[in-house]
């Protein structure tokens, strides 16, 4: 496997938080599942294991408090076939993105990755292996800026952004970018966010601006399925063609760029990167 990693040691555990993750499957025309976010978030945990098996069992079963797991990672880019809930790879070769963001080094997190030659995308249907072709690091794009600078971003995302607020049965409404609760709800959990990796005054004092419009109309919506086939199976709805405009302190808007935006981040949603502009 190639490792391509950062030339400046010193800046190793920061520029390490986004990874390009590059796979080759080893079966001709391999098959995954639809909803294969679950079992891929299964499979990273694994790799995160290999490295610290301790955080690992943390950030699965605790997280920073409120369930928060400051982990996400993108959709998968390989061309694909539909037939009926799974999806027939049409080429060997998948890339996805996978960041995270640690309040500690990210050495043990960055031995596991090393030492994982392979990853399984499975359910109780299907079983797809990859070997692990290459992992890249991908630079920081806000590190001119100062922690404590307030900057505007334009985000765009490389997976549906899911927003919720939970209703009398403690289950989620699911948002459309066109409900003005929307925007409430994502600055609602990017402060818990906040809250869970410094304090709950730093988070309720943090100014928090967001704005969203369509990057081409209408809006896309995915309903993914959560534990498909399990007692626990759950159904969330997030959207995609549409931009994010952010103003905060950089620190705040790394950590929607490491953590992902809106909820269910571990599950692979709201995995976002910065756009060129606000494309007016």
């Amino acid at each position: 496997m190639y490792i391509e990693t950062p030339k400046s040691p010193h800046r190793l555990a920061f520029l390490l938080m986004r990874f390009k993750i590059l796979l080759y499957s080893t079966e001709n025309r391999g098959t995954i599942p639809v909803n294969y976010q679950h079992p891929l978030s299964a499979a990273l945990y694994k790799i995160i294991a290999k490295g610290d098996a301790q955080y690992a069992t943390f950030l699965h079963e605790t997280g920073y408090g409120k369930g928060i797991k400051l982990f996400t990672f993108s959709q998968l880019n390989v061309p694909f076939k539909i037939e009926g809930d799974r999806l027939k790879l049409l080429g060997n070769e998948v890339d996805f993105q996978v960041t995270f963001h640690l309040p500690q080094t990210a050495e043990n997190f960055i031995k596991g990755l090393f030492q994982s030659e392979q990853l399984e995308i499975a359910d109780m249907r299907s079983r797809c292996r990859f070997i692990l072709k290459s992992i890249t690091s991908l630079p920081n794009l806000l590190e001119s800026f100062r922690d404590s600078e307030v900057i505007t971003s334009t985000l765009q995302p490389l997976s549906p952004v899911v927003a919720g607020l939970r209703n009398e049965k403690d289950q989620y409404e699911f948002l459309s970018p066109e409900d003005p609760r929307f925007i409430e709800s994502l600055i609602y959990n990017w402060r818990s966010k906040i809250s869970s990796c410094y304090n709950d005054v730093i988070a309720a004092a943090a100014v928090l601006i967001a704005e969203v419009k369509p990057a081409k109309r209408p809006y896309k919506s995915r309903l993914i399925t959560i534990k498909y086939g399990k007692p626990e199976e759950t159904k969330i709805r997030g959207w995609l063609n549409l931009y994010i405009k952010v103003i905060a302190e950089k620190r705040f808007v790394e950590l929607l760029l490491n953590s992902g935006i809106g909820v269910y981040s571990s599950q692979g949603m709201g995995c976002v990167q910065l756009a060129n502009n606000w494309f007016d």
